[in-house]
């Protein structure tokens, strides 16, 4: 059992660098959600802008048209003051003179104002689409870097998958799958040692006869509180106090553990991390 322990122990390691290395490779492409998400919002905030121009323009030509008529009404009300007769006349023309310079006056502050906006979203356009164009070329550079980033990732992958399969060997394959689960689980331990009676990766102190067990080495046992697999190790105090004590706790309770006993929180387990190592 000591050759199969000194296998898992070296498993853990390449188990754990593995998962740590899916788990970047799946993370990777998730920093690009962030510039993606930014030329998105700046390519709309383009789209609006250039929108508020297009209407703009409609509105100045507009103020325009109207400027023209307010100008047409007063020169030809201007000309007609030449003929009049009559007071009523008079008045009336100085009124369609006095409204139509209003007008007119009206008409050009509103089509100065319109020429402003027109100016101001010009030069954002501009700048917009500078950003834009710096923002493409931005992502498509990191998108680059990202692609051989990954593959990199995925070729150190490989190169650990075949060193599980060269220890995979005399191992028996539902331990394997346990084993694994358990590293994703556990924070990269997989396999610890129980010490004065004590498990080492949850801390518990556990029953005698099941700390016996361990320690006689004749089969792979699992902790019955945190999953990981033991293996006995001696304390530096001595284990003769601790198998000597009668009130430890028995294994009355854990005889009957089934194969559903050893599964890892399943309900709580994170979405297994599937990678096609022949891509």
């Amino acid at each position: 059992m000591e050759e199969v322990f000194d296998k898992l122990r070296t498993l853990q390691d390449i188990l754990s660098d593995r998962i740590s290395l899916e788990h970047d490779i799946q993370e990777i492409p998730k920093v690009l959600s962030t510039q993606e998400e930014l030329l998105a919002r700046l390519k709309k905030s383009f789209i609006e802008k250039n929108q508020d121009y297009e209407k703009a323009k409609i509105s100045g030509e507009e103020y325009r048209g109207l400027l023209q008529e307010a100008e047409s009404s007063r020169e030809r009300a201007e000309k007609n003051m030449d003929s009049i007769s009559t007071q009523r006349e008079y008045e009336a023309l100085d009124k369609e003179i006095r409204d139509a310079t209003e007008k007119e006056q009206q008409y050009r502050k509103d089509l100065q104002r319109v020429e402003r906006l027109l100016s101001d979203l010009d030069e954002q356009m501009k700048q917009s689409a500078a950003l834009i164009e710096q923002q493409e070329q931005d992502l498509e550079e990191r998108r680059s870097g990202i692609k051989a980033e990954v593959a990199e990732k995925q070729n150190e992958v490989e190169q650990l998958v075949t060193e599980e399969h060269e220890l995979s060997p005399g191992l028996d394959s539902e331990i394997l799958f346990k084993f694994e689960r358990i590293i994703r689980n556990k924070g990269g331990r997989g396999i610890v040692a129980i010490k004065g009676g004590v498990c080492m990766g949850c801390h518990m102190i556990l029953p005698v006869q099941f700390a016996n067990e361990v320690r006689m080495g004749e089969k792979i046992v699992f902790c019955p509180y945190c999953s990981r697999i033991l293996f006995y190790e001696e304390s530096e105090q001595g284990e003769e106090d601790f198998f000597d004590t009668e009130d430890a706790g028995s294994l009355s309770d854990l005889d009957d553990m089934d194969e559903e006993d050893y599964d890892i929180e399943e309900e709580e387990e994170e979405e297994k991390v599937n990678i096609d190592y022949d891509e």
